[in-house]
Parts: C-alpha cells; sequence; structure tokens
C-alpha cells in the first residue's frame, strides 16, 4: 500500500496540455520546422493567439490601435502583427506571439491574463468586443476538461458504489473496491507524470522530449481502467461471496475465491497489457501515452491490487465485510448475478396401465 502511495505522488503535480511537433521525433519534417521555427521567430511563433475585436460603427480604428499597444505593452507578449480588417470594417484580427512555447504554462497563465486584465481594460467604456482564439483555444479546451473530471470521477464512482452496494449486501466491500480502483489508477497517473512529464526513463520508450499530458488522457483512461479494475473486483468477490454464503466463513470464503478466479484475473490483464503496450512501439506521443498509462495501470491492478491488497483486507476485515445496516437491506432491490440454479428437466414418465389380476 505505501508503494502504491509513493508511486502515485507524482501525480499531484500532474501538467495538463496537448502535445505539438515539438514532442515529435526529432527526424521528422514537422519537429525540424518546428525548431526553425522556435529558433528563429520565438518560442511562441508555434502557438500564436488570435485577438479578433468586434468594432461598433465609430472610432473603429481608435479602438484597434489602443488593443494593438496594450497587447505591445504586456510583457508575456513577443510580437504583434498589424491589425487586419475586414471590408465591412467592423472586425479585426490581430496576431500575439507569446514569449514562451505553447506548452509552457506561462502561456497559459498569459492567456488568461490578457482575457481577464488587459483587454477588457482596453475596450472599457465601447461597445466593441474581443475574443481569443489560436492557442487560446488550446488553453481553453484544458481548462474545460480539468474542470470537468472531478465532477466525471465522483458520478463513475458513485454509480459503482451503489450497484455493488445492491448486489452484494455489504458497505464495506464496494466502499474497499472504489478505493483501490482509485489507488491504481492514481498510481498510473504517477507513472505517467514521471515518465513524460519528469523525463524519467523516457528514452527506453523512445521519447527524446518531455511533455504534459494530453487533456483527454485522464479522463479516457479513468474510463477504460475503472472499467477493467471493477471488472476484475466482480470476478473476485462474486466467487467470494458465493462461498461465504456456503461456508460462513470468511477466511477460507477468501482463499478459495482467490485461488479459483486468480488465473481468469491473470491471464484477462496479460491480454491487455499486450494489448496496451502495443500502443508503446507507435512515433506518436500520444499513442505512447495511451499505452504507457494503460499497461501500467492494469499490471498494478492485478498484480498487488486484485492478488495482494483485496485478499488481505478481506481477510484483515472478516465477517464486517459483509456487514449492511438492517433498514438499508430492506430497502435495496436484490439483485443475483448468478441466477437461480438450474434444475434439471425430467422427463416425463409413461403412464402405466392396470390390468386386472
Amino acid at each position: 500500500l505505501g508503494a502504491l502511495c509513493a508511486i502515485a505522488i507524482p501525480a499531484l503535480s500532474m501538467r495538463i496540455g496537448v502535445p505539438d511537433d515539438g514532442n515529435a521525433p526529432t527526424q521528422t519534417t514537422q519537429r525540424i520546422a518546428f525548431d526553425q521555427l522556435a529558433a528563429g521567430f520565438g518560442p511562441g511563433f508555434n502557438g500564436p493567439i488570435q485577438v479578433v475585436v468586434e468594432l461598433p460603427t465609430s472610432g473603429g480604428q481608435v479602438i484597434v490601435d489602443r488593443v494593438h499597444d496594450a497587447l505591445q505593452a504586456d510583457p508575456g507578449v513577443g510580437a504583434v502583427t498589424a491589425p487586419v480588417s475586414n471590408a465591412a470594417g467592423d472586425t479585426a484580427v490581430l496576431t500575439a506571439n507569446p514569449t514562451t512555447a505553447p506548452q509552457d504554462e506561462r502561456t497559459d497563465q498569459l492567456v488568461r491574463h490578457l482575457r481577464s486584465e488587459v483587454l477588457p481594460a482596453t475596450v472599457e467604456g465601447t461597445e466593441a468586443k474581443v475574443s481569443l482564439t489560436g492557442q487560446a483555444m488550446v488553453t481553453d479546451l484544458t481548462d474545460r476538461i480539468t474542470n470537468r473530471l472531478p465532477i466525471f470521477i465522483t458520478a463513475v464512482v458513485a454509480m459503482s458504489f451503489l450497484l455493488l452496494m445492491i448486489v452484494f449486501r455489504s458497505i464495506l466491500v464496494p466502499l474497499k473496491a472504489a478505493l483501490m480502483n482509485l489507488l491504481s489508477i492514481a498510481a498510473a497517473y504517477g507513472v505517467l507524470v514521471a515518465v513524460f512529464q519528469w523525463g524519467w526513463g523516457a528514452e527506453l520508450i523512445g521519447l527524446h522530449s518531455t511533455m504534459p499530458i494530453n487533456p483527454f488522457l485522464p479522463l479516457i483512461m479513468f474510463a477504460i481502467l475503472f472499467g477493467l479494475s471493477m471488472d476484475y473486483e466482480v470476478f473476485l468477490l462474486s466467487r467470494v461471496r458465493e462461498e461465504y454464503v456456503a461456508t460462513g466463513d470468511n477466511h477460507e470464503a477468501v482463499v478459495r475465491g482467490l485461488s479459483s478466479t486468480a488465473r481468469v484475473i491473470t491471464s484477462a490483464a496479460l491480454i491487455m497489457i499486450s494489448v496496451f503496450g502495443a500502443f508503446v512501439l507507435s512515433d506518436d506521443p500520444n499513442g505512447k501515452l495511451f499505452g504507457v498509462g494503460l499497461a501500467v495501470a492494469v499490471l498494478i491492478d492485478a498484480t498487488l491490487v486484485r492478488m495482494v491488497l483485496v485478499p488481505a483486507t478481506m481477510s484483515l476485515l472478516g465477517k464486517a465485510n459483509w456487514w449492511l445496516p438492517g433498514w438499508l437491506d430492506r430497502i435495496l432491490p436484490h439483485l443475483d448475478l448468478e441466477g437461480a440454479p438450474s434444475v434439471p428437466e425430467v422427463s416425463p414418465q409413461p403412464e402405466r396401465e392396470l390390468t386386472a389380476v
């Protein structure tokens, strides 16, 4: 348990961001072009911020000039292009190149600073409206997914807890299952941060530069891994529950349940590790992220969590595993995973004729 917590610690410093051509292999044309543009025009040239100004019917040029000057004066902006207006003269577009690279956290801070402070103050008192796109779109996407991720995780965990409580008639069993699943996923997140953000062992998988974690990856990883982890948990617990109902001995039920399901769980995990591990061979950094994260998580879950921590905690808790308040037991519906036992069909016997003697 302590080892898994230690592995999960790097996840606290996870930085969400969109990989770009700067993470491509060094010999590819897109990486060469990316590096040359950054060297010749500054790192922010690869992540420009487009500023769109919707102008009122009068005084439009003055407002555009003020926006241009405000952008140019900001220390986070390296260069600002001359404004380009449409034929009607009611919209102007400017491009601001940050002084930092697209994946730099200071670039995201610049987008938020321009949107919340610099630009509103510039057009205050006018009817002009200012919007940001380009690199700002990446920042917005990252912020939106990051803010929604806790809601998604909470909903999935709550629904899983409720369903397991109904099926296994217990409070501690679903609570323990949810915590163990979260622990294995957190450990996988920690490995991703250590490899892709910190660069630990990155060259072993063909990665030549550090990178942020793709904003879609934590979301997709959680959905897939929580489902797989819960699948393995149900394999194990359904067998343990069956033995406990038959014998009433919690320790013996855990031993028998583990011995009869261990081979199934490890075999299924090996298949998934092989599938996910194949993504590591891809040249695409996102493929490597996906493969490493999922393969490590399944490996941890099927070995340390499912084969060690879950049986150990169930043995320690004893009959408390199956405790459920009476009032709660009465209101929860009853679900049977196994179904009713099959009864062998008996073919009807032909009637015998009675003969007089």
